[in-house]
């Protein structure tokens, strides 16, 4: 290695260090809105490359729903009634939806009423059975177990379409509803300034206490004197006023009360909903969140993750968890992209939908499982709307039993392509990693990844 190359790449750690240093000091709830605004004040420039055209952008954000743990396609959106009851189990039924020719699983009547407004992958693949690996493959779009930790599909948007774009909004750019899964690092290299802000609490208790900014048996009036009380003590700041670390961090304070006691907070009380409209969600975690993620799109908050409470890990249990779950998965969903469509916002917001990966189409009758269905990483359904994505439309075809991708298949680099591209994120762009080392958001030529093509075929 060249001794310019070496001074480039210690000269870029040492900067990288240093910026996460600071970064560090500022993990928690209460200063994630400082922590943007800090994150403005160093500078967009540190973040990325600007130079490489952008293409034109039709979605300014993403609300992503990820069924974690895999939900089973054939009893749900992709349903085989014809395989036999060794496939079916329970769930022979079907639905007609509001466009010729897509049929539901019957737990899905409401969803099957707004049919027009998404888009079906039934040729969704990938291969792979882990739940850790499956889960880096989907929202990375990269193999796992390679050298580079990958940020995901929210931490691309925190930067591509929160820092780096001058986000400016109190709440921090990447939120989860209501908890990480861990199941890997979200922000991979870039850091723990790209974690997204998970929100804790229930959004269907009745006060929804958001770590770090909604505080339990501590009222506004209480917070607001704690505020008054740490300005009268604060010596640096009479001394001091106008030095730059003083102002800078008068301003990072200022803006963490906002976000709990002023529009920050007001984007998290449901109250401020129609009680109609929150029965409508369902008063059930699923549906509050899916109300909550509707007012951060509508607050500009680029990307927003729920977190399926529970799971849909069911290797045993499976058709009573699908019977519990699925109805509250089809009014939270149907509800969230009909309201989005009467507020105008569907077209610029992207909605997907989807696990890991599927469940095996045959049942498994054996102890321990008794019914139940496990890891399936050949074949499983995604549900995209809005943003620029098609509604009414269906993408590839698995075969009789739902065992195998017989047309069209699709891969995450595809789909997370497609995401990007009308986003307005150029899937090539380069990311900034703290070693300098080559990190394009997606990589067509990466061991072990595959490839059908963007979704062009429901991308208007």
């Amino acid at each position: 290695m060249s001794r310019q190359r070496t001074d480039s790449m210690n000269a870029s750690a040492t900067r990288w260090s240093s910026y996460w240093t600071r970064r560090e000091v500022l993990r928690g709830g209460l200063v994630a809105a400082a922590g943007a605004a800090l994150g403005n004040r160093w500078g967009p420039e540190a973040l990325a490359d600007t130079t490489s055209p952008k293409p034109r952008a039709k979605a300014k954000s993403v609300i992503q729903v990820f069924l974690w743990g895999g939900m089973s396609h054939t009893d749900t959106w992709d349903p085989k009634p014809d395989a036999g009851y060794d496939y079916t189990g329970e769930f022979k039924g079907v639905v007609k939806s509001n466009v010729d020719g897509i049929v539901l699983s019957e737990l899905f009547p409401m969803l099957a009423k707004q049919a027009d407004k998404f888009s079906l992958i039934r040729g969704m693949t990938h291969g792979n059975n882990g739940h850790e690996t499956a889960a880096y493959l989907m929202q990375t779009g990269h193999s796992p177990g390679a050298r580079l930790a990958f940020p995901s599909a929210g931490a691309v948007f925190a930067l591509f379409k929160g820092y780096q774009a001058g986000y400016k909004g109190l709440i921090p750019p990447y939120v989860v509803l209501t908890r990480p899964q861990g199941r890997f690092s979200e922000a991979g290299f870039l850091g723990s300034k790209f974690k997204p802000f998970s929100t804790g609490g229930d959004p269907n208790a009745p006060r929804f206490e958001v770590e770090g900014v909604v505080a339990r048996g501590i009222s506004d009036e209480r917070q607001k004197a704690r505020q008054q009380l740490l300005v009268e003590v604060n010596a640096l700041g009479v001394v001091a006023p106008d030095h730059p670390e003083i102002a800078a961090s008068r301003e990072c304070r200022n803006q963490a009360y906002n976000l709990i006691l002023g529009e920050g907070k007001d984007v998290f009380d449901l109250s401020k909903e129609d009680p109609k409209l929150r029965e409508r969600y369902g008063r059930h975690t699923f549906g509050q969140s899916c109300l909550v993620a509707r007012r951060l799109v509508e607050a500009g908050v680029p990307y927003v993750t729920i977190n399926y409470p529970g799971g849909w890990d069911t290797h045993s249990n499976h058709f009573p968890t699908m019977r519990r779950q699925c109805p509250q998965l089809d009014q939270g969903l149907a509800t969230l992209l009909q309201d989005l469509h009467d507020r105008g916002l569907l077209e610029t917001t992207i909605v997907w939908c989807c696990g890991e990966f599927g469940r095996t189409p045959k049942v498994d009758w054996q102890p321990p499982w008794n019914g139940g269905r496990n890891h399936h990483g050949k074949a499983f359904t995604v549900l995209v709307a809005g943003g620029g994505f098609k509604g009414g439309h269906v993408v590839g075809k698995t075969d009789a039993k739902g065992e195998e991708v017989v047309e069209r298949p699709v891969y995450p680099v595809d789909l997370l392509g497609s995401i990007y591209e009308l986003a307005g994120i150029d899937p090539e762009a380069p990311l900034p990693h703290p070693l300098g080392l080559d990190a394009p958001v997606l990589a067509m030529n990466e061991p072990g990844i595959k490839s059908g093509g963007r979704l062009k075929e429901i991308m208007s």
